[in-house]
């Protein structure tokens, strides 16, 4: 018998995955791909080793534009072809038209600009310069937050798991509730608060909004105490959420706003932190004193105004496709109210809470092997998170909705 080399080349895939990396890592994506490896995508759909198609409504908030957008890919290949590195020592015109266009983008209010290559490089960065600018030590974060993993981010975040054996060199931040409105102003009283930090709706705990009241007065509270206020957008801003940045559409006065994940595109990792005179102050004394060689790189940053402008044409899709969303949703837990708790979101962002983690387990072997691919959420293992894409079509949004109800009708019958 003649061995199917899809086969052979996905195994060795996961064997590849096994030994440089991680088995469990292995075990995940075999499961996932369902021993399948993707090979290629475009718009809404991934092609996997197997010739299946599947449904991206995952891929962690990054392919907001699609697979391989037209648009993005030549802007990437313009890039290309002309410089895609720099010198570092001879400004390049690149990046500070991508910061003109960022900071005219989000309305012109933060005019200063960092870019990193992934999130976590926009927080480690707002938070030095917050603590810089203040000469204070303590942030305050919320409950259920999730800013990333490198050690300044990973303090913000709130989960035991990611922290264990890391807690001494996790300090100075301060948690509290999202539901307490004075809980900023207890804190300012008893320690030197340089920043605020808060995701408007926090993805990774379950795609559960904050109240817009309660961050009001967290504003209020830590300006006059002279302390920064920095909202965290990396996976909601623009247009995920159907705001281009979710705070400043609400009114909020921050300092700074993060963003990443679909800002290359879905084609080139990059972030920003788009932030004020006075956070940036320590930057604006000394260039050096936050930096990193691959920050500004030309090809990531050629693609944004590109990136910005297509998101744009998309914003009434948007607005289509969470409106379907919304529908849907609601009906499937309606049916399906013994497997689905609760479904929330906005925009193109959505969490459905099954009422165990094993029914999660359930649904995500009943997507998995009907070809919907959604993103779990590491802080919440009985939530399951959809992001469908701004140019995603009504055919793919209806197949969505056809294949998780069939996933839930699956999962309670295995209960």
């Amino acid at each position: 018998m003649v061995s199917d080399p899809r086969s052979t080349a996905a195994k060795e895939t996961f064997r590849r995955v096994k030994r440089h990396f991680s088995p469990a890592l292995a075990m995940a994506g075999k499961f996932m791909g369902q021993g399948a490896v993707e090979t290629s995508a475009a718009g809404s759909r991934v092609t996997l080793s197997d010739g299946r198609s599947v449904l991206d409504f995952g891929s962690y908030a990054v392919a907001l534009l699609g697979h391989r957008n037209p648009a993005i890919a030549d802007a990437v290949r313009a890039q290309l072809d002309v410089m895609p590195t720099s010198t570092r020592s001879i400004q390049s015109p690149v990046p500070p038209l991508a910061a003109e266009s960022l900071a005219a983008y989000l309305g012109g209010s933060l005019s200063r600009v960092y870019f990193g290559c992934g999130g976590a490089d926009a927080v480690e960065a707002s938070i030095k310069l917050a603590r810089m600018a203040t000469s204070r030590a303590t942030v305050i974060a919320v409950d259920g937050a999730f800013h990333g993993k490198t050690l300044g981010a990973l303090a913000l975040t709130d989960n035991p798991r990611l922290k264990k054996g890391l807690d001494w060199l996790l300090q100075g931040v301060v948690h509290v509730s999202p539901d307490d409105p004075e809980a900023v102003a207890r804190v300012v009283r008893e320690q030197e608060v340089a920043a605020v930090v808060f995701e408007p709706l926090q993805a990774e705990n379950g795609a559960r909004p904050l109240d817009e009241q309660v961050l009001a007065q967290w504003c209020r509270d830590a300006h006059e105490h002279g302390a920064f206020v920095i909202s965290d957008e990396i996976q909601i801003g623009l247009r995920r959420c159907g705001a281009r940045s979710v705070a400043l559409e609400a009114g909020l006065p921050v300092d700074c706003v993060l963003l990443g994940k679909a800002l290359g595109g879905g084609v080139v990792p990059v972030s920003a932190a788009v932030g004020t005179d006075q956070l940036f102050e320590p930057l604006l004394a000394d260039p050096m004193m936050h930096s990193a060689t691959f920050s500004g790189h030309p090809l990531g940053t050629a693609v944004i105004p590109t990136a910005l402008d297509t998101i744009e044409k998309h914003a009434e899709d948007g607005v289509r496709i969470a409106t379907a969303m919304a529908t849907g949703l609601a009906t499937i837990q309606e049916r399906h109210g013994d497997v689905v708790a609760e479904t929330r979101g906005r925009g193109l962002l959505w969490g459905i809470d099954l009422h165990s983690p094993e029914l999660a387990g359930a649904m995500l072997t009943g997507l998995a092997e009907r070809g919907l691919v959604v993103s779990p959420c590491m802080t919440r293992p009985t939530t399951i998170r959809l992001l469908p894409p701004i140019v995603a079509t009504d055919e793919d949004v209806d197949e969505a909705l056809v294949l998780l109800t069939e996933a839930a009708q699956a999962a309670a019958v295995g209960a």
